[in-house]
Protein backbone atom coordinates (compact mmCIF):
# COMPACT_ATOMS: atom_id res chain seq x y z
CA UNK A 1 0.00 0.00 0.00
CA UNK A 2 1.24 3.56 -0.95
CA UNK A 3 2.31 5.60 1.79
CA UNK A 4 0.20 8.89 1.66
CA UNK A 5 0.09 12.21 3.85
CA UNK A 6 -2.80 14.42 4.75
CA UNK A 7 -3.26 17.72 3.56
CA UNK A 8 -6.09 20.55 4.19
CA UNK A 9 -7.11 23.66 1.74
CA UNK A 10 -5.04 26.45 2.52
CA UNK A 11 -5.95 28.99 -0.19
CA UNK A 12 -7.33 29.48 -3.54
CA UNK A 13 -6.61 32.18 -5.85
CA UNK A 14 -5.57 33.19 -9.71
CA UNK A 15 -3.08 32.44 -10.81
CA UNK A 16 -0.82 34.54 -12.96
CA UNK A 17 0.64 31.28 -14.64
CA UNK A 18 -2.17 29.96 -16.10
CA UNK A 19 -4.80 32.66 -17.82
CA UNK A 20 -8.79 32.25 -16.51
CA UNK A 21 -7.24 29.74 -13.94
CA UNK A 22 -7.18 29.66 -10.28
CA UNK A 23 -4.40 28.20 -7.32
CA UNK A 24 -5.32 26.27 -5.19
CA UNK A 25 -3.09 25.51 -2.38
CA UNK A 26 -3.16 22.61 -0.01
CA UNK A 27 -1.19 22.53 3.16
CA UNK A 28 0.30 19.85 5.00
CA UNK A 29 -1.60 18.71 7.82
CA UNK A 30 1.48 17.68 10.33
CA UNK A 31 3.98 19.48 8.36
CA UNK A 32 4.80 22.54 6.37
CA UNK A 33 4.81 21.58 2.88
CA UNK A 34 2.48 23.37 0.59
CA UNK A 35 1.18 21.73 -2.35
CA UNK A 36 -0.20 24.11 -5.25
CA UNK A 37 -2.79 23.16 -8.01
CA UNK A 38 -3.88 24.90 -10.71
CA UNK A 39 -7.64 24.57 -11.53
CA UNK A 40 -10.38 25.80 -13.54
CA UNK A 41 -12.81 28.93 -12.92
CA UNK A 42 -15.53 26.22 -12.59
CA UNK A 43 -14.18 24.31 -9.83
CA UNK A 44 -12.08 27.25 -8.12
CA UNK A 45 -16.16 29.00 -7.83
CA UNK A 46 -17.64 25.83 -6.29
CA UNK A 47 -14.73 25.37 -3.98
CA UNK A 48 -14.85 29.26 -3.04
CA UNK A 49 -18.54 29.24 -2.18
CA UNK A 50 -17.73 26.62 0.66
CA UNK A 51 -14.56 28.04 2.05
CA UNK A 52 -16.51 31.64 2.32
CA UNK A 53 -19.62 29.79 3.55
CA UNK A 54 -21.97 31.57 1.19
CA UNK A 55 -25.31 30.24 0.08
CA UNK A 56 -25.92 29.93 -3.60
CA UNK A 57 -29.49 30.67 -4.65
CA UNK A 58 -28.96 27.30 -7.08
CA UNK A 59 -26.52 24.19 -5.91
CA UNK A 60 -23.44 23.39 -7.92
CA UNK A 61 -22.51 20.27 -9.61
CA UNK A 62 -20.56 19.10 -6.19
CA UNK A 63 -23.62 19.89 -4.13
CA UNK A 64 -26.08 17.61 -5.91
CA UNK A 65 -23.54 15.16 -6.47
CA UNK A 66 -23.51 15.08 -2.77
CA UNK A 67 -27.72 15.23 -2.15
CA UNK A 68 -27.34 12.17 -4.32
CA UNK A 69 -24.59 10.24 -2.53
CA UNK A 70 -26.43 11.35 0.94
CA UNK A 71 -30.23 10.13 -0.24
CA UNK A 72 -28.34 6.78 -0.82
CA UNK A 73 -26.91 6.92 2.49
CA UNK A 74 -23.06 6.54 0.54
CA UNK A 75 -20.46 8.36 2.42
CA UNK A 76 -17.02 10.05 0.92
CA UNK A 77 -15.12 8.65 3.54
CA UNK A 78 -11.56 10.53 1.95
CA UNK A 79 -9.92 11.45 -1.38
CA UNK A 80 -6.31 10.42 -2.71
CA UNK A 81 -4.32 12.66 -5.02
CA UNK A 82 -2.62 9.50 -6.28
CA UNK A 83 -0.63 10.37 -9.42
CA UNK A 84 0.91 13.36 -11.47
CA UNK A 85 1.48 12.91 -14.66
CA UNK A 86 2.77 16.00 -17.13
CA UNK A 87 1.97 18.40 -14.02
CA UNK A 88 -1.75 16.93 -14.42
CA UNK A 89 -3.08 15.42 -10.63
CA UNK A 90 -4.65 12.51 -10.78
CA UNK A 91 -7.20 11.59 -7.92
CA UNK A 92 -9.65 9.52 -6.71
CA UNK A 93 -12.68 9.50 -4.27
CA UNK A 94 -12.91 6.67 -1.72
CA UNK A 95 -16.57 6.25 -0.83
CA UNK A 96 -18.21 3.52 1.50
CA UNK A 97 -22.29 2.76 1.40
CA UNK A 98 -22.84 0.34 3.76
CA UNK A 99 -20.48 -2.96 3.32
CA UNK A 100 -18.66 -1.85 0.05
CA UNK A 101 -16.15 0.50 -0.45
CA UNK A 102 -16.22 1.85 -3.79
CA UNK A 103 -13.16 4.34 -5.35
CA UNK A 104 -13.91 6.15 -8.42
CA UNK A 105 -11.87 8.26 -10.43
CA UNK A 106 -11.94 12.07 -10.58
CA UNK A 107 -10.26 14.97 -11.31
CA UNK A 108 -8.03 16.77 -8.11
CA UNK A 109 -10.18 19.79 -8.56
CA UNK A 110 -13.55 17.98 -8.44
CA UNK A 111 -12.24 15.46 -5.55
CA UNK A 112 -11.67 18.62 -3.23
CA UNK A 113 -14.57 20.26 -3.82
CA UNK A 114 -16.32 17.07 -2.78
CA UNK A 115 -13.68 16.77 0.19
CA UNK A 116 -14.94 20.29 1.23
CA UNK A 117 -18.56 19.25 1.31
CA UNK A 118 -17.83 15.92 3.16
CA UNK A 119 -15.57 17.18 5.48
CA UNK A 120 -13.65 14.44 4.11
CA UNK A 121 -9.46 14.01 4.94
CA UNK A 122 -7.50 14.75 1.56
CA UNK A 123 -4.35 12.44 1.29
CA UNK A 124 -1.34 12.84 -1.41
CA UNK A 125 0.85 10.07 -1.93
CA UNK A 126 3.74 10.85 -0.33
CA UNK A 127 5.87 10.37 -4.07
CA UNK A 128 3.88 13.04 -4.93
CA UNK A 129 4.17 15.52 -2.13
CA UNK A 130 8.13 14.92 -2.63
CA UNK A 131 7.90 15.71 -6.35
CA UNK A 132 5.51 18.61 -6.09
CA UNK A 133 5.07 20.32 -2.67
CA UNK A 134 6.80 22.97 -2.03
CA UNK A 135 8.65 23.91 1.63
CA UNK A 136 8.94 27.33 3.18
CA UNK A 137 12.43 27.48 1.76
CA UNK A 138 11.72 26.78 -1.42
CA UNK A 139 9.21 29.98 -2.03
CA UNK A 140 7.56 31.93 0.84
CA UNK A 141 3.47 31.69 0.77
CA UNK A 142 3.48 35.00 -0.83
CA UNK A 143 5.37 34.05 -3.78
CA UNK A 144 3.62 30.80 -3.96
CA UNK A 145 -0.28 32.44 -3.39
CA UNK A 146 -0.74 35.07 -6.51
CA UNK A 147 -1.89 38.50 -5.15
CA UNK A 148 -5.18 38.36 -7.07
CA UNK A 149 -6.10 41.70 -8.75
CA UNK A 150 -8.33 43.70 -6.55
CA UNK A 151 -10.84 46.38 -7.31
CA UNK A 152 -10.81 47.54 -3.24
CA UNK A 153 -10.41 51.31 -4.44
CA UNK A 154 -13.53 51.05 -6.46
CA UNK A 155 -15.33 48.86 -4.10
CA UNK A 156 -13.96 51.19 -0.90
CA UNK A 157 -15.27 54.30 -2.60
CA UNK A 158 -18.94 53.11 -2.41
CA UNK A 159 -21.37 53.31 0.37
CA UNK A 160 -22.20 50.32 2.32
CA UNK A 161 -25.95 50.76 1.02
CA UNK A 162 -24.11 50.85 -2.27
CA UNK A 163 -22.28 47.99 -1.38
CA UNK A 164 -25.06 45.80 -0.13
CA UNK A 165 -26.64 46.55 -3.32
CA UNK A 166 -24.11 44.98 -4.95
CA UNK A 167 -23.71 42.01 -2.71
CA UNK A 168 -26.94 41.13 -3.77
CA UNK A 169 -26.37 41.40 -7.31
CA UNK A 170 -23.44 39.91 -7.38
CA UNK A 171 -25.40 37.31 -5.22
CA UNK A 172 -28.14 36.79 -7.65
CA UNK A 173 -25.67 36.50 -10.53
CA UNK A 174 -23.50 33.96 -8.78
CA UNK A 175 -20.65 35.42 -9.08
CA UNK A 176 -19.33 33.95 -5.69
CA UNK A 177 -15.81 35.87 -6.15
CA UNK A 178 -17.09 39.42 -6.90
CA UNK A 179 -19.76 38.60 -3.65
CA UNK A 180 -16.38 37.32 -1.46
CA UNK A 181 -14.47 41.05 -2.14
CA UNK A 182 -17.88 42.61 -1.66
CA UNK A 183 -18.16 41.12 1.87
CA UNK A 184 -14.66 41.45 2.44
CA UNK A 185 -14.92 45.33 2.31
CA UNK A 186 -18.44 44.88 4.43
CA UNK A 187 -16.50 43.79 6.94
CA UNK A 188 -13.49 45.95 7.07
CA UNK A 189 -16.20 48.84 7.81
CA UNK A 190 -18.09 46.96 10.68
Amino acid sequence: MEHKTEFKVLGLDYSKTSHGAYLLLLSEVNGNRKLPIIIGSAEAQSIAVILEKMKPQRPFTHDIFKSVLDAFSIALREIHIYNLVDGIFYAKLICNGGQQEVELDSRSSDAIAMAIRFDAPIFVYDFIAEKAAMTPGDLSEEQVIDEPPKKVDELAQLSKEELANRLELALSEENYELASKIRDELNTRS
